[in-house]
């Protein structure tokens, strides 16, 4: 009796379920890198405008909040010392730009005085922040 034996194949890589993972995987990077958001501010009111597009190159990040606290990057910061702050994390960077986010319901004086403070800094590159207003 004569048995036949199955031919031993070489084992082989299947490249299809390759490629469908790593482009899982690419759609899933991508997709996360455009969701993030980039602020570094605190969260705050901000005024409305209809001409508002998004930032998202930033350095410095300048934040007041209602209560008329003054935040950089998320930390703490008072009026006195926010010029020597800012020059501090300022020549870090080769591009200093700042952005402004101001609550809504703070007075034009104490605005002032934060601008003057950036301007002191040296830092001229300043964005003022606002959210889209709404178009119904």
């Amino acid at each position: 009796m004569k048995l036949r034996l199955p031919e031993n194949n070489k084992p082989r890589i299947e490249m299809l379920p390759l490629i469908d993972v790593v482009f899982l995987l690419l759609v899933v990077f991508i997709y996360t890198m455009l969701s993030m958001a980039v602020h570094k501010g605190m969260p705050v009111s901000l005024p409305e405008s209809s001409v508002v597009k998004p930032e998202k190159d930033t350095v410095l990040s300048v934040t007041i909040n209602k209560d008329n606290l003054i935040f950089v990057n998320k930390e703490p910061v008072d009026l006195e010392h926010l010029t020597h702050i800012l020059e501090q994390k300022a020549k870090k960077e080769k591009t200093p730009d700042v952005l402004l986010f101001a609550d809504k319901t703070i007075s034009y004086q104490h605005l002032f005085k934060v601008l003057d403070r950036i301007r002191m800094a040296g830092l001229n590159q300043i964005s003022l922040q606002a959210d889209p207003e709404d178009q119904n």
